[in-house]
């Protein structure tokens, strides 16, 4: 199980263990050393214990949830991640430290922001990236998990007023392990207005680093709740929602304008499932089945496609694009 991502912004400017993962007593944190400190200015070698940790933040996803911190490679996620972050009043999660590659020039929003900026090595840059090429890679930064995401590991009453602002239209995704599709259906919720993402158990972890990059940011924009059935169905109850499911199996209603114009004022969770397996059985039964006319003769399409139209044709009408 994840994770709580809320850790407490340190002053200092060393980077050092949150307070869940270094083991933290009330408000006096405990005495440990820095991962990376203030005077480390380049990184040559990959034997250093700083790039072992990036690239265990890389790898493992309970590493990234006990610290809290997560990789995002390239130079466009970071400037749209720290764009986004500077349009809100509250801000949701923060760059610690920019990985720069010791010939690359800063990027130009970024010149002014006071992150801390550490040169790397080609060498080091490749194994940070875990890619064979890195000709196009020239920066990785170091950002928190952000605050608006939150796991729930029990079946209490929980208050989704203070994690969805808005519960207009959430995507439920039912048990996405493909890391791609995922990244991609965060992606698309955030292009149309989607108001946030329930994960259900067997989701991949939405800061994979290939969800991530297929996500483009939108895994530090959408807010977003990890939980069980149980949850999900308390904020169904609690905000009166409809449910909808993607099935191209099955009797189902057709995705069809008029049914998108008739569903404007109700609030929706609309669920999808992974292509192997589908929607789970708990989600057909409390759902209303929705599918995509096709003319072509294939069984199905793949699910960041088909959740794309979905999202698109039943997005919010005040903020549709």
């Amino acid at each position: 199980m994840w994770f709580s991502s809320s850790f407490p912004q340190s002053s200092s400017q060393s980077l050092t263990l949150p307070a869940t993962a270094r083991g933290d007593v009330g408000d006096f944190p405990a005495p440990t050393p820095s991962i990376l400190p203030f005077h480390v200015k380049s990184i040559t070698s990959t034997s250093n214990p700083f790039v072992k940790h990036c690239v265990k933040l890389r790898n493992s996803s309970s590493y990234r949830h006990a610290y809290g911190s997560v990789l995002l490679v390239g130079t466009t996620p970071i400037r749209e991640m720290y764009n986004f972050q500077e349009s809100m009043h509250e801000k949701a999660s923060r760059i610690d430290c920019l990985l720069l590659h010791e010939k690359a020039e800063v990027p130009e929003e970024l010149v002014e922001s006071g992150i801390r900026i550490v040169r790397v090595s080609s060498v080091v840059m490749k194994k940070l990236c875990g890619v064979q090429s890195t000709e196009s890679i020239d920066a990785i930064s170091l950002v928190r998990i952000p605050s608006t995401f939150h796991t729930l590991d029990d079946d209490r009453h929980h208050d989704f007023s203070k994690w969805f602002p808005s519960t207009s239209r959430i995507l439920v995704l039912d048990g996405i392990q493909d890391p791609g599709n995922l990244g991609t259906l965060l992606r698309s919720a955030v292009a149309f207005g989607w108001d946030g993402a329930f994960l259900l158990p067997g989701c991949c972890d939405p800061f994979n680093e290939k969800a991530l990059r297929a996500s483009r940011g939108a895994s530090f924009q959408l807010p977003m709740v990890s939980g069980q059935w149980s949850n999900l169905q308390s904020l169904v109850d609690g905000f009166k929602m409809k449910m909808l499911a993607g099935d191209p199996d099955g009797p189902v209603s057709c995705l069809t304008y008029e049914l998108a114009c008739s569903l404007i004022d109700t609030k929706l969770c609309l669920v999808l499932g992974s292509e192997g397996s589908g929607i789970s059985e708990k989600a057909r039964e409390a759902s209303e089945l929705v599918s995509i006319k096709m003319v072509g003769e294939f069984e199905s399409l793949n699910v960041s496609v088909a959740g794309g139209i979905f999202l698109f044709m039943l997005q919010p009408q005040n903020k549709e694009v």
